[in-house]
């Protein structure tokens, strides 16, 4: 194996090559010579690239090493996975007559393709990365000259931009064939891209139409599977074939996510989970998204272990209006799918903890840059993060956080008059949070944080991970008759009353509350909890029906172990608590 342009050719390619166009001077000649051949239109762009490919392969042991472009979400299917793909297509009985790949790389699906079906009338691969470009024709000269009898359609290989490229022309053009979108699209967001000064990014990024906050914090920012393969549905959706790409898990989840709303004709929705590690050597959950394309549109997706499919692991998708994680198991704790009664937040913001976050050694505070720090007590608070989040009760915390604002966007200029010490502290480190990136900070106060409020002070609050998946929610107690604070990896709500706060904590460590979270997370998310799940649970309807006797029991074995002296008797009021004024008044005229 030598290498030419970059890109891998084998020595049978490199002799054939060698032998049919050393005496060709013509690009055009050359480009029939080899249409005629193999079927692949346009090998060459001009006569510089035939005059430069045979001065190339005239030197032996032609050796490049092969460029990193994992941080371009480059992981090159290998030959077998793709292989494997293809022939799982086959005995789906696809039998595709134009093959598509919107981003071919070295070209192992399209050579895949060419092996596994018989049909094939014309096959289209885009790729960006020249050196790719050349390796999938090399390849596919190699395919044809180990398999001379083969079907020859006819192939192009297109060096371009995927975004530039007219896919409707294809889709007007063979409006009547079968076709197969099969790929591997980057595995990257569109905000890395940019930071690499890439090219090959879409003319609108937002392109969900996010707009204020979310697109400030990171909702704009989106996987460029996600807008590849979306746009391979959107061009091809009228047409009789199929569509396969491999693509990250919460690209899948975020596509039958928006079938609710987008309604593409698309069904048969499939999720093949594979192994990233063994096929890519990189710790990413990703799987194949399948689907029929011309049909009446569905939005559940069945879920299968690639390697072994005999039998669907689950189904996740839209059950009426409620999206879920196992459609199967949801049903059995759907009737507390609903709005939780208390708001849950997360947890303070603020993006500088070396020197808002504080440790207490020998009675003194010590902030990340190891430095023994003087202030005055009582702008400093207990904080907890997800890690801490292990016990079902916490009365005290390992770190401390430095709060300067009650409400967002509180101007802070009084800390300097009534809390000189931590004002001098606070401003000599003025520079750790210039650096602060995320654009909520602009034009804010001095020394500003986020996700603080009249919650945040609340002093007993119930609270649960985002990070983890433990489906454990745990009660925070004051410390030092303060309230302690979490991070914004935290989610929690707060009570005024220590028994409204047990009582909702024996309500979400519920089984019914674990089934139910069970049913609508998503194991691989980046965050397995966010409020817009934890708003799922109707604490009120949970009240309902758990059994008097159970929540007594629950009751006092928390009494017990941890030295509680608790009782129902403000369970009423916990409940009216919960019930909505409408219904309150109502009440009152019955």
């Amino acid at each position: 194996m030598n290498k030419v342009f970059k890109a891998n050719i084998t020595y049978q390619v490199s002799d054939f090559l060698n032998d049919n166009l050393k005496k060709i001077t013509s690009f055009e000649k050359a480009n029939q010579k080899m249409h005629d051949a193999f079927g692949i239109i346009y090998f060459f762009d001009n006569d510089e690239e035939l005059v430069m490919l045979k001065e190339v392969l005239s030197i032996a042991n032609n050796v490049v090493e092969e460029p990193d472009r994992s941080e371009y979400g480059d992981f090159q299917t290998n030959s077998d996975l793709a292989n494997k793909v293809t022939l799982y297509l086959a005995e789906k009985k696809i039998s595709p007559e134009v093959i598509i790949e919107p981003t071919c790389g070295k070209g192992n699906f399209i050579i895949a393709s060419l092996h596994n079906f018989k049909n094939i009338k014309k096959v289209f691969g885009v790729e960006i990365y020249k050196p790719y470009v050349w390796e999938t024709k090399f390849s596919i000269v190699d395919f044809f000259l180990s398999n001379p009898n083969s079907n020859k359609p006819k192939i192009s290989i297109v060096h371009c931009n995927v975004f530039d490229f007219d896919f409707k022309a294809i889709a007007k053009k063979h409006s009547t064939n079968s076709i197969l979108v099969i790929g591997n699209p980057p595995w990257v967001t569109n905000s890395k891209l940019g930071s690499l000064n890439s090219t090959n990014l879409p003319k609108k990024t937002n392109f969900k139409n996010h707009s204020g906050l979310d697109a400030m914090t990171g909702k704009g920012n989106f996987d460029i599977a996600e807008f590849i393969t979306l746009t391979m549905i959107e061009t091809f959706q009228n047409m009789k074939g199929n569509l396969l790409l491999l693509v990250k898990n919460s690209v899948i989840k975020n596509i039958v996510f928006d079938q609710n709303k987008n309604r593409y004709k698309i069904s048969a929705i499939e999720k093949h989970c594979i192994d990233s590690k063994k096929e890519f050597n990189v710790s990413v959950e990703a799987a194949l998204f399948y689907c029929k394309l011309n049909s009446q549109p569905t939005s559940d997706c069945l879920e299968f272990d690639f390697y072994n499919r005999q039998k669907s692991q689950l189904k996740f998708g839209w059950l009426n209006d409620k999206f879920v994680s196992n459609i199967d198991t949801y049903i059995h704790s759907k009737e507390i799918d609903g709005e939780c009664p208390f708001v849950w937040r997360q947890g303070l913001k603020h993006d500088c903890s070396t020197v808002m976050e504080l440790d207490k050694v020998n009675g003194h505070y010590v902030n990340g840059l190891n430095e023994e720090v003087k202030l005055e007590d009582d702008l400093v608070y207990g904080i907890l993060k997800s890690s801490d989040l292990k016990n079902t009760v916490i009365n005290q915390t390992r770190k401390f956080t430095i709060v300067t604002q009650k409400k967002v966007g509180q101007e802070t200029k009084y800390i300097k008059t009534e809390y000189p010490k931590t004002y001098h502290y606070l401003t000599r480190h003025q520079v750790n949070f210039d650096a602060r990136k995320s654009s909520i900070y602009n034009n804010k106060p001095l020394f500003s944080i986020f996700g603080i409020g009249d919650y945040s002070f609340k002093p007993f609050k119930v609270a649960i991970s985002g990070l983890y998946k433990t489906f454990h929610f745990t009660l925070i107690l004051p410390q030092n008759n303060k309230p302690v604070m979490l991070d914004d990896t935290c989610y929690l709500i707060g009570f005024d009353k220590i028994e409204f706060a047990v009582y909702a904590l024996i309500l979400l460590n519920s089984n019914t509350t674990v089934q139910f979270l069970q049913s609508v997370t998503f194991t691989d998310a980046k965050r397995t909890f966010t409020k817009d799940v934890l708003m799922r649970i109707d604490l009120l309807e949970l009240a309902k029906q758990i059994d008097k006797t159970d929540l007594q029991t629950e009751l006092e074995t928390l009494n017990e172990k941890y030295k509680f002296s608790l009782t129902l008797g403000l369970w009423d009021s916990f409940i009216n608590e919960m019930t909505p004024v409408s219904n309150r008044q109502i009440a009152m005229f019955t």
